[in-house]
């Protein structure tokens, strides 16, 4: 991940403002705990004065020595444990209420970079703070169908519109579901505001909540970033443009509405293909029908698409129109 010195301190910030919320969080706990039960200080003294007696042993040349003591201290640690559960306090309440367990919010395992921090890093490089904002509300338990009428058919389908979307929701969790198992791709087409985008909001806060890097762009955006990398030759540009190949998922939305020529379908067609060939999902959503698609991207395009991606058509009527209409006050005429 393309980061500057002052991004990286940025995130080591972050972090250790974390660690040391933690500290606090657990000093506050054992002084309330041990106020309420004065018996856990005895334990940690004999756990104190049963270790430095045994190290004296063990000096001495008592081969027991250290048997004997992890076989006390287990005894010790089970009795705090039954203590505290005695008392309604649970194993690990003395523990860090770690945002990230893998790294214990270190940003690292060992000495490589923790998912955690990948994530901390595409979100502070590509200016996704806002998506978090927008997956709050945007999400499967925020889903709505009263959107979708039962009456209006898809002649293609004979399907309504309620029930497209509801074999879209499905596709959408079996997606979630598999994806770490096997490999998929979705593409949302259909008229605008329809729920596209809506949907694979979606998909990112499910991935993002189960630790996976999710990288989302408009089509504009994707296409600037190309652009500097292969024009401009910047080096942190250069890094950002492999990290949309390495990414675990890639949004690509509203793909159509940038500038197209020559260099937006051939990126467009590397993007696609090498993601393919990594074997990394992406989700794409376009207002275009599958005939512009075609046209304007290329056929070849258009197959690697067709024959690699779950092709998902909504319809009904624009979600923002209807619920425009609906804070409006009734009149009378």
């Amino acid at each position: 991940m393309a980061l500057n010195n002052a991004q990286y301190n940025i995130l080591q910030r972050r972090y250790e403002a974390k660690q040391l919320e933690n500290q606090h969080i657990v000093m506050e706990r054992m002084r309330n705990v041990y106020g309420k039960l004065p018996q856990l200080a005895k334990i940690d003294d004999s756990i104190s004065s049963l270790s430095i007696a045994q190290a004296k042993k063990l000096i001495d040349g008592d081969e027991t020595a250290m048997s004997e003591l992890r076989r006390k201290l287990k005894e010790l640690s089970l009795e705090k444990k039954q203590l505290l559960a005695f008392h309604g306090y649970p194993d690990n309440y003395f523990e860090p209420p770690y945002d990230c367990p893998d790294c214990k919010d270190t940003g690292y395992i060992g000495s490589q970079k923790c998912h955690c921090f990948r994530q901390a890093a595409i979100d502070l490089v590509y200016t996704q703070s806002n998506i978090r904002q927008i997956l709050d509300i945007e999400n499967f338990q925020n889903f709505s169908y009263d959107y979708y009428s039962q009456d209006q058919i898809n002649p293609s389908t004979g399907l309504t519109s309620l029930a497209t979307i509801k074999n879209a929701v499905k596709s959408c969790l079996e997606f979630v579901k598999t994806f770490d198992t096997e490999f998929h791709n979705l593409f949302f087409y259909g008229d605008t505001g329809i729920g596209k985008t809506y949907l694979s909001n979606c998909v990112a806060k499910e991935l993002l909540d189960t630790s996976h890097s999710v990288i989302y762009f408009t089509a504009s955006s994707l296409f600037q970033i190309f652009e500097k990398s292969v024009f401009n030759r910047e080096r942190d540009a250069n890094e950002d443009y492999q990290n949309i190949f390495e990414c675990d998922l890639l949004i690509i939305d509203d793909l159509g509405t940038e500038l197209s020529n020559a260099f937006t379908v051939s990126q467009l067609f590397l993007c696609l293909n090498e993601r393919i060939l990594r074997r990394k999902s992406t989700i794409i959503s376009t207002n275009l029908s599958l005939g512009q698609l075609a046209d304007l991207y290329s056929e070849r395009t258009f197959s690697r698409i067709s024959s690699n991606y779950k092709m998902i058509k909504l319809f009904g009527n624009d979600i923002r129109i209807q619920k425009k209409l609906k804070r409006q006050p009734c009149q009378d005429f």
